[in-house]
């Protein structure tokens, strides 16, 4: 068994650097996961529990009340002489803007499964989201003490329905709650944890299980062998694979993402912790098994490499105002920096200090000198960076790519009860949208209320608590609004619009001829601009600045101000006046042209929707379908497990406010449910009339 060196490591070969993401459905266990990696490391000395509400990575008190993880939390431990940043994820689909930006900074990641459920809505997005920023991941199989548990009914679920080849490398000894332990098919050893304990003792594979073990060693070797070209040269010509031979394919399998190592255990009985930490040491990258990082500098891409002898590069993933100041979490790709350096936030074109340079364990920290590339670090000093920002030496700058922020998809109404407070809740809103990108505030023009915009009830909810207790306000909150969108189902050609602009002097003139259509079934995007001008007759500044104009027009649509999207747009002509056209000119004739186009154009207004999954008693199956019918829910699938039954339907997102408790009451407290976005779906007519957000208090 390996076991963990100091809990304070110095500083260590990037090659003994791993950073990683626990990634799960809300209730997968993967805090308690987080909780066993560092404990059995030595980071910290006692166990703590979710129910308990004594974790270290659910520290906030919103998150020990609910008794779910709501911020990312990053945490460092060692094992095996191998320094483990590890980040621990929310699961519930509110919070999945918090992923995005983890994911952007991860080299790799531990997907978390129920063994009873195996795979949920939001395990699926958090494996799609890892997909998009190609993070390699392994997966851990939890809960298999639990009634019910079932690793290969998991593992056929990790196949289907995430497209991937799961490479299983263990086999549980005993089933539910007589599981004690797993057979290493790799090294086909037998692991058993006592009944308390803390670690397991190896010994040879039961003999009741041998002959399965044999078969199951079998198949993975096959399943490596088709994949990895070493390997099957090896399987061909010994028909079979050494433990090294196997050990190295799987980790390059992991690393390309063409396999996905599974693992299995129970996190809260302490079975399977280990054995997953030396996977994590094993198959996950270090720094320098993934590509150098990309930027670009004056338009052109560059790359930099994970050296600490690089220049600095930096890119912000996380701002947190705490009672000692404001904490910039940083992954660094490249160079290092040291305490009172000065680095240039690129986009802002602005030098920040730094002050102090944090190793961050949760909600406490131990100060370090500097931080070099492979690190995740906190640092004190940097005043206005936001999430996204990068940070680099100012005389070698690089622009990395910002992770991508969700739109905000529900909006309420925020006010102070006391008027006196306003300027104070104006305050607390601001740190709480730097600390949060996905949330937005904005005045509504017509009654002059502040809009609070986020991804959902429970986000909206969280945040507005956030204020609540760090400001010691009285809050009245309206009513959920969700976000609405409009989009052109029949378009208008050939509309024609002139600007003419004279006040003494030189004036404005701009001619423009647009087509206005639906985007495409083959194309991808909200807006898709496009010229066929020839002959010079519009020159290409011009055109840019009329594709700018349009941009500006798609803001509020004719049906009730809000966004459009969906939109190709063509520009087939115009005409210049060689002393009064401008860009200025162009773009005020795209934006009012656009705007024309429009109001002529037949438009549909599109309402968020998402999928529902909805666990409920037999008993209760009638009554919750019926609710989700008049709901305005379409059923697409029904199964049976274990006395109950899960529903899944795709359902309006103004159709579930206040659902949670309509459930509940329908099955007696036993009717649990979760929601995952799909998209935009047309809306009723009736929609239409009430699109504005309300300003009923509650």
């Amino acid at each position: 068994m390996r076991t963990p060196l100091s809990r304070h490591l110095p500083t260590s070969p990037l090659n003994r650097v791993r950073n990683l993401g626990i990634l799960a459905h809300v209730d997968a266990g993967k805090t308690t996961v987080t909780e066993r990696m560092l404990y059995l490391t030595g980071a910290v000395h006692k166990r703590g529990e979710v129910h308990d509400g004594t974790t270290v990575t659910d520290f906030d008190a919103q998150e020990r009340d609910r008794g779910i993880t709501i911020f990312a939390a990053a945490v460092s431990c060692v094992w095996d002489d191998h320094r483990i940043n590890l980040i621990d994820t929310p699961g519930h689909v509110d919070f999945s803007d918090e992923v995005e930006r983890s994911l952007r900074v991860l080299d790799g990641a531990i997907a978390v499964f129920d063994a009873v459920a195996g795979v949920e809505p939001q395990s699926e997005t958090v494996w799609r989201q890892a997909d998009r920023h190609g993070v390699p991941r392994i997966a851990f199989v939890n809960k298999l003490d639990r009634a019910g548990a079932d690793l290969d009914t998991a593992v056929a679920s990790i196949r289907d329905r995430l497209q991937t080849v799961p490479l299983v490398v263990q086999l549980p000894i005993g089933r539910e709650d007589a599981f004690t332990g797993v057979v290493d098919l790799v090294r086909m050893r037998a692991l058993v944890w006592a009944t308390g304990a803390d670690t397991y003792t190896e010994g040879p594979v039961p003999e009741e299980l041998v002959a399965e073990a044999r078969l199951r060693r079998r198949a993975l070797e096959e399943a490596v062998a088709e994949l990895h070209a070493e390997a099957l040269e090896e399987f061909c010509a010994e028909a079979s694979l050494a433990a090294d031979t196997l050990t190295k394919a799987l980790r390059d399998l992991t690393r390309t993402g063409d396999g996905v190592v599974v693992l299995c255990g129970s996190a809260y009985r302490n079975r399977g912790t280990e054995p997953l930490l030396d996977a994590v040491v094993s198959y996950l990258p270090s720094p320098l098994d993934v590509p150098p990082v990309r930027g670009t500098l004056d338009g052109e891409e560059r790359e930099r490499a994970a050296d600490p002898a690089e220049p600095f590069a930096a890119l912000v993933f996380k701002v947190n105002s705490t009672a000692t100041g404001r904490l910039t979490y940083l992954r660094v790709y490249a160079g290092t920096i040291g305490k009172g350096d000065t680095v240039l936030d690129v986009a802002a074109r602005r030098t920040e200090r730094v002050g102090r340079i944090l190793r961050v364990q949760a909600d406490r920290n131990t100060e370090v000198d500097s931080a070099r590339a492979g690190d995740i670090v906190a640092v004190v000093g940097v005043k206005e960076a936001r999430a996204g920002a990068t940070l680099c030496a100012p005389s070698a700058p690089l622009l990395l790519e910002p992770p991508t922020v969700a739109d905000p998809v529900v909006s309420v109404a925020v006010e102070a009860r006391r008027s006196l407070d306003t300027d104070r809740l104006a305050s607390g809103l601001a740190r709480l949208v730097e600390e949060d990108p996905s949330l937005t505030v904005r005045t509504d023009a017509e009654t002059g209320q502040t809009l609070l915009s986020g991804l959902g009830e429970l986000h909206l909810e969280v945040a507005v608590e956030k204020v609540r207790r760090a400001q010691g306000l009285e809050i009245v909150v309206g009513r959920p609004q969700v976000a609405y969108r409009e989009t052109v189902r029949r378009g208008v050609t050939g509309l024609v619009h002139r600007h003419v602009k004279q006040d003494g002097g030189a004036g404005q003139f701009a001619h423009v001829v647009l087509d206005v259509e639906p985007v495409g079934a083959d194309e991808e995007g909200a807006f898709v601009f496009s010229s066929t001008v020839t002959g010079g007759r519009v020159p290409q500044e011009y055109v840019r600045a009329v594709e700018a104009g349009c941009r500006d027009a798609l803001a509020e649509g004719p049906l009730g101000g809000h966004p459009v999207t969906g939109v190709r747009v063509t520009l087939t002509d115009g005409v210049t006046h060689s002393k009064d056209s401008s860009e200025m000119a162009f773009r005020t004739a795209g934006r009012f042209a656009l705007r024309e186009a429009l109001r002529a154009c037949a438009m549909t207004l599109l309402e968020p929707v998402v999928e529902v999954t909805v666990t409920v008693p037999d008993s209760a199956v009638g009554g919750v379908l019926g609710d989700l019918a008049a709901r305005r829910g379409r059923v697409s699938g029904s199964t049976a497990r274990a006395g109950t039954a899960v529903l899944t339907a795709t359902v309006p997102l103004a159709e579930l406010f206040g659902y949670a408790s309509r459930l509940r009451g329908r099955t007696q407290g036993r009717g649990t449910f979760t929601a995952r976005p799909t998209g935009y779906a047309p809306a009723p007519a009736a929609a239409a009339a009430g699109t504005t957000v309300g300003t009923t208090a509650r």
